[in-house]
């Protein structure tokens, strides 16, 4: 392969890779930002307990069980949970952003 073509496949993945890192950032943002509309850091914190468990526990509670997207999933969708009682909902009706929330709390 041609120097010339090397110096074009290393910029594309360059490119590549920083526009995915672009993305990674602007989501991660419209995911804080979805959270804070939402009150969760009114009772959660990444690395602390305050009236609800921190992130972090919440993450090392979940880590391993198959199901741990789901039950997450459910729990920020559905006004009440018996076992945990009752727990106010995410403010948006978009699947994919509560999907983006649950990945966020589960990659603490």
């Amino acid at each position: 392969m041609s120097h010339r073509k090397l110096l074009i496949i290393g910029s594309l993945a360059f490119i590549g890779l920083t526009a995915a890192t672009v993305v990674h950032a602007l989501d991660e943002e419209a995911t804080l930002a979805l959270m804070k509309k939402s009150n969760c850091f009114k009772c959660h914190a990444v690395d602390k307990q305050k009236v609800g468990p921190a992130f972090k526990n919440v993450a090392k509670k979940y880590q391993g069980n198959a199901d741990a997207e789901q039950k997450l999933y459910s729990h920020l969708t559905e006004k009440i949970d018996p076992k945990e009682g009752q727990h106010e909902i995410l403010k948006t009706k978009n699947e994919a952003d509560v999907r983006s929330v649950v990945k966020w709390i589960l990659a603490r």
